[in-house]
């Protein structure tokens, strides 16, 4: 009689549970809208670039400014302290979002204050301050506080630091540095000199301009041979070079000494083309004790799907774009992955049992992860599933779409290798509660769920809040629900009236920490 009542009101997917402030999502199921403030950090740490599975990039990032704007209007500081806070944090692979929203910020005549007082803790480097030039000419004008913002960019920084960004970054997104400073016309007569170098004109007679210019100069004109030892001297990096050296194995070699851990693990595969970077070398020895070391990870800023990319890029043993082919060196790919494991902040087991659920349906493997041009955000949900279950060495790791299937994922595992092993699965409707009904059917112990997904569930019969309910009854385990959210959607399968569930970012450089905080009850 049970049975025949609970299919009497059963509710699938596709329609609202009753009493519930539910939403339709892109893929027709109902779920829970997160808040402004959820998704205006879901924006910051994720972007939009390529959109999702069922919406476009344009539209995603149409719908992503009205939050942004809303957000700014109704606490402009708070806003403006979040965009600063997951920019220099290092949360997201790209600081694009963040300039973006602090672009808009300079158009709410409230948020105009605080915007400026972030502007040089969120653009921090030649190219972001092209970037967001280009956000805000395509958003209005260069008022006098937009003028006063950039050149505070050009006067707070110390001149040999000021030096580096004008010679490395001479050119991004249809901007230069003469541009920029004819817009804003700094005067400083520390920087004067340089100004007037970066402008094309000559330097007022007496002045000197620093030495990374002065170098920067030479290398444009001296023999190839001459230049690792200009290199050495002035730290100048391969943009400061002319194209044609980049072949030079000795100019490499230089290059890779002291080259930003950032830049390194994008060269990675020229300096193996070149013989660089070979089996049993000083160049790789240093090179792997460097992608190691969790203080440099962090000091570079180095995004964990920026390592991803950088590994998957370098086993493949060739470029995404052009020819470039070289040998690949397992070392450096095992380096890789121990580094995507600590670009994650210190991490504490929870001691529970916990079940991770990887949604691998349709929707997330035609979609691209953020920050990447190759992950699927099915790619992406397993990379994290890795680095959770190194952490909760009992986890059970399960995919769902409209069906539940074991994945070849261990604790053991590395990245690259749980990645080759579950290449091209992505199949199916999505069910985001098949965790919580398989875990229910055969009884199994779980205290938390662990979903990674992109919310857009709507095949199932029984929506995945009434999967935990009937889980929580039946067992008498006050089970937890993490959402990881993998796209930047406005939606959520966590009730946020439920104090047991919570909805967090993936690829947040906090969020398996988040996670097993939460877990713990430590949260």
């Amino acid at each position: 009689m049970r049975h025949l009542i609970r299919n009497l009101f059963q509710r699938p997917q596709t329609m609202p549970l009753p009493g519930e402030a539910q939403v339709e999502n892109h893929a027709g199921g109902f779920v829970y809208e997160i808040d402004d403030w959820q998704r205006l950090e879901r924006f910051l740490v994720l972007g939009c670039d390529g959109g999702t599975y069922y919406v476009s990039e344009q539209r995603l990032t149409l719908e992503s400014a009205h939050v942004v704007l809303d957000c700014l209007a109704l606490d402009p500081e708070r806003t403006v302290a979040l965009i600063a806070s997951i920019s220099t944090g290092g949360r997201a692979p790209s600081n694009r979002a963040a300039l973006f929203a602090l672009a808009l910020a300079f158009c709410e005549p409230t948020a105009v204050q605080p915007a400026r007082a972030a502007f040089t803790e969120v653009v921090r480097t030649g190219t972001h301050l092209f970037e967001f030039l280009t956000a805000v000419k395509g958003l209005r004008g260069f008022g006098r506080s937009l003028r006063g913002a950039v050149t505070d960019w050009y006067v707070t920084k110390p001149v040999d630091k000021l030096a580096y960004q004008v010679v490395k970054y001479r050119q991004r997104s249809g901007w230069t540095h003469r541009d920029a400073l004819r817009l804003a016309h700094p005067k400083d007569d520390e920087r004067n000199a340089l100004f007037a170098w970066a402008a094309g004109r000559s330097a007022p007679e007496g002045t000197v301009l620093p030495p990374i210019v002065q170098g920067f100069a030479a290398a444009q004109v001296v023999p190839t041979s001459e230049l690792p030892a200009l290199v050495r001297e002035h730290g100048l990096t391969h943009e400061m070079l002319p194209s044609e050296a980049l072949t030079c194995q000795s100019v490499l070699k230089a290059l890779a000494e002291n080259m930003p851990l950032g830049a390194l693990v994008r060269f990675l595969g020229r300096l193996s083309a070149a013989r660089v970077l070979k089996a049993g070398s000083r160049v790789e020895r240093d090179i792997v004790a460097r992608l190691t070391d969790v203080r440099a990870i962090r000091r570079a800023r180095l995004h964990p799907m920026a390592l991803l990319v950088a590994q998957r890029t370098y086993a493949s043993g060739r470029g995404v774009r052009g020819s470039l082919i070289w040998p690949v060196l397992p070392s450096i790919v095992r380096a890789l992955d121990t580094a995507f494991h600590k670009a994650f902040t210190n991490v504490n087991p929870s001691g529970q049992r916990v079940l991770l659920g990887v949604d691998v349906s349709g929707s997330m493997g035609g979609a691209r992860c953020a920050g990447s041009q190759t992950l699927s955000c099915a790619e992406g949900a397993i990379a994290m599933a890795v680095v959770t279950a190194a952490t909760e060495k009992g986890a059970l790791i399960k995919g769902f779409s409209d069906r539940f299937v074991d994945l070849p994922v261990y604790p053991e595992d590395t990245v690259g290798g749980a990645l080759s092993k579950t290449r091209g699965m992505a199949f199916g409707a999505t069910d985001c509660a098949l965790p919580m009904l398989w875990a229910l059917k055969r009884r199994v112990p779980v205290d938390a769920f662990v979903i990674l997904t992109d919310n857009e569930t709507w095949f199932g019969d029984v929506h995945p809040k009434v999967a935990l309910q009937r889980y929580r009854a039946a067992t008498g385990i006050p089970a937890r629900l993490v959402v990881v959210a993998l796209a930047g959607s406005p939606f959520s399968i966590a009730d946020p009236s439920d104090p047991l569930s919570m909805d967090v970012v993936g690829f947040d450089t906090t969020t398996p920490a988040l996670i097993s905080d939460f877990i713990a009850g430590r949260l």
